[in-house]
């Protein structure tokens, strides 16, 4: 723990001490295992994993310290116990900080028979029963329970216990709760009443989505200024799931979380490798300069739950180093502190021995990119959180073809398209911003006026931020493109023809035609645009005999025009990022590819050659640049369990030299060794021998 003790020695117990917070052990109790569990086993995990702080349970539904709050459950096997405590101070002795965990999503009999109101209601009218375990209660997120309980539970862990911060978990509630406390808010806020069900066209759903996040962002800041005024360098760190910020009022995080935490802790079911750093971006879309700590479980990651189980070693270190490559601080969570299947410890403390590693590095500079992809917040939260995959499928589709493109880039959220934003960027990607306000309309526009490029699809500004459909499209002289009809489909058996000679339909020789959509909107060009493909009108797919064109093609299905501002804009009006991620077609991949790297009207700053599938992201600050290079060359890599890693043959970077600077040492910073490089044509060319899991290329420059 020397490394970690040195790390830590000038942050513990200040403002600034998760800045130093960079591998996380979470250790989360079950009610018996004040009897059954073994400290020192944990103890020993702490200094295996090098890890520099923990999550700890300490209360909500169970607590595992001695509390006197009325109705705050205290485990039945505690007795004269303090197992909480005793960590605390276990880590404390290793210069570790700590968090304290709750959980506040359900109760006991006895406190919901005193506490009627602290109880969901269902839209019946009866009180909710947990769904997994019935003989307990669903807290109402909304009312008294998270305002007035917890903040009392929150206190006592605050003053009794040496902790930094304080963890909730399922902290945000499960959806909408028909108390007649929350329905009389509701109404005396919005005038409407609760809705029956989540449905994006409902007002009243729309109203609720606003009413949530107005909610859930004041009691953000009444938690933490509970802890701050017992303890004034600690916060209350909230769980913000998988998702990006949309469900919170940005002030209020801005205001009181200095960090941000992603759960989502692997993957499940056709799951991509490379979702782990996606997780980051989006958190990092909003607030790119606060620190972000992945969570990562040791088992599986199925609907099934099987939470006390173990996945593969090598399932953990994609994970967790997919996240270390995209600059996010590690944290791995055990469930159940009794450990019958240890075969996690050795896979956990190998990946943060690699974070470890490479910290030095990318800790000093901050993540840059030519490229974003825009997160459609204003879009995604009239969606259901269970359904919102669903319209996350275009986003999902272009990101992939990015990482296929070897195209380093970064999310950045719709909620924050200032001027300084964008102009980070020289193009940024609206896979299906359906949903845009006239404000972010015209913030886009003015980025292309000062020279910016765009992509886009499908509906892309043809609706308001309230969902209403628009009778054309809000950036229609950014798209080129008039708004004609549609969207229609799902239509099956549909191609687009390759039209005239344009680098966006370069590398189909061969083809006169190729794939098309299954959702199409039909559009009419500006006069200033080109369109590299058009539609060939429908036909059937059924008899076999009748699978034949019957007309020429027509309509734009792509659009790209110069925007005689320094920039360009390529549209296409169809769901080539949803359909793409569904069928991973090559002639889309390519299509997405082909446009991104015309649209950005240069030779990309960072070029990668080489087999395989890489994960790229580039950081910098005044004295160089780092590029990750992750490998997700794998089998599995669309499904897991991954078995075994596959080692990366070479690769050659070639790397922009920024004027009036040269190359003073190219660095391998996990093979720990120096890299042969080249110069040539203001370019640096390095050779990467080979990646295990993870390479970062480190470039210094001097002036010349």
């Amino acid at each position: 723990m020397l490394d970690a003790r040195r790390q830590n020695a000038d942050t513990l117990r200040t403002p600034d001490w998760f800045k130093t917070a960079t591998r996380w052990t979470q250790l989360t109790f079950v009610e018996d295992d004040p009897e059954k569990y073994d400290p020192t086993f944990w103890i020993d995990v702490f200094k295996r994993t090098k890890s520099n702080a923990v999550c700890l349970s300490a209360g909500g539904y169970i607590a595992y310290y001695p509390s006197e709050v009325p109705y705050h459950y205290v485990s039945k096997y505690l007795g004269d116990k303090d197992i909480f405590g005793a960590l605390v101070d276990a880590a404390r002795k290793l210069d570790m900080h700590v968090m304290a965990r709750v959980d506040p999503h359900a109760i006991h009999d006895d406190a919901a028979k005193a506490h009627p109101e602290w109880v969901m209601i269902n839209a019946d009218g009866t009180p909710r029963r947990h769904w997994a375990y019935p003989d307990v209660w669903v807290t109402n997120a909304y009312g008294d329970y998270n305002t007035v309980f917890m903040p009392e539970v929150v206190k006592e862990i605050v003053r009794k216990y040496d902790v930094d911060a304080v963890f909730a978990n399922r902290w945000q509630g499960h959806g909408v709760d028909y108390s007649e406390n929350s329905a009389r808010r509701f109404k005396d806020m919005f005038g409407q009443d609760l809705p029956m069900k989540p449905d994006a066209e409902d007002p009243a759903w729309q109203a609720f989505v606003q009413w949530r996040r107005r909610v859930l962002t004041d009691m953000i800041a009444k938690w933490d200024d509970a802890v701050k005024a017992i303890r004034p360098h600690a916060s209350f760190i909230p769980n913000m799931g998988g998702a990006s910020l949309m469900e919170f009022d940005l002030s209020v995080i801005a205001k009181h979380c200095p960090f941000l935490v992603v759960d989502h802790q692997g993957r499940k079911g056709l799951e991509l490798g490379w979702s782990a750093g996606r997780n980051g971006k989006r958190i990092r879309a909003t607030f790119p300069d606060r620190p972000v700590v992945l969570i990562t479980s040791i088992g599986p990651e199925e609907d099934y739950r099987w939470k006390d189980a173990v996945t593969s070693g090598e399932e953990m270190q994609l994970w967790i180093n997919d996240g270390t490559a995209h600059g996010l601080y590690a944290w791995f969570t055990k469930f159940n502190g009794v450990v019958p299947d240890k075969r996690w410890v050795e896979p956990v403390a190998d990946a943060f021995a690699l974070q470890a590693a490479v910290e030095p590095v990318l800790e000093s500079m901050k993540p840059v990119a030519e490229i974003a992809v825009i997160d459609p917040s204003t879009t995604l939260r009239h969606w259901a959180p269970e359904e919102r995959h669903n319209a996350e499928r275009h986003d999902l589709g272009f990101y992939h073809a990015l990482v296929e493109a070897r195209l380093p880039f970064e999310l950045l959220s719709d909620q924050v398209l200032t001027q300084e934003n964008l102009d980070r960027f020289k193009l940024i990607v609206l896979a299906n911003a359906s949903c845009l306000s006239d404000a972010q309309n015209e913030a886009i526009r003015a980025y292309v006026e000062r020279g910016g490029s765009v992509v886009a699809s499908h509906e892309t500004s043809l609706r308001d931020e309230f969902g209403k459909k628009r009778n054309e499209f809000g950036l229609a002289d950014v798209l080129g493109a008039k708004f004609v009809s549609g969207p229609r489909g799902i239509v099956k058996n549909t191609y687009v023809a390759l039209s005239g000679n344009h680098p966006v339909n370069e590398g189909y020789e061969g083809a006169e035609r190729i794939m098309g959509g299954t959702r199409l909107i039909h559009v009419e060009p500006a006069d200033n645009a080109t369109t590299p493909f058009l539609y060939v009108p429908d036909f059937p797919d059924l008899p076999m005999e009748e699978v034949y064109p019957r007309k020429t093609p027509e309509g734009a299905a792509v659009i790209a025009r110069e925007t005689g501002k320094g920039g360009r804009t390529v549209y296409i009006p169809w769901n080539i990022g949803e359909i793409f991620f569904e069928v991973f077609a090559v002639d889309h991949a390519r299509l997405i590819g082909n446009a991104l790297r015309w649209a950005l009207g240069k030779t990309p700053r960072v070029t990668v050659k080489g087999p395989g599938v890489i994960d790229l992201a580039l950081r910098e600050n005044d004295e160089g640049i780092s590029l990750s290079l992750f490998n997700l060359t794998n089998p599995m890599m669309m499904k897991g369990p991954i078995r075994e890693n596959y080692p990366l043959a070479a690769q050659t970077v070639s790397v922009e030299i920024p004027e009036g600077k040269s190359v003073a040492k190219a660095w391998l910073t996990v093979t720990d060794r120096a890299a042969n490089f080249s110069v040539r044509d203001g370019r640096a060319q390095v050779e990467v021998p080979g990646i295990e899991r993870l390479e970062v290329v480190h470039l210094t420059w001097k002036m010349r």
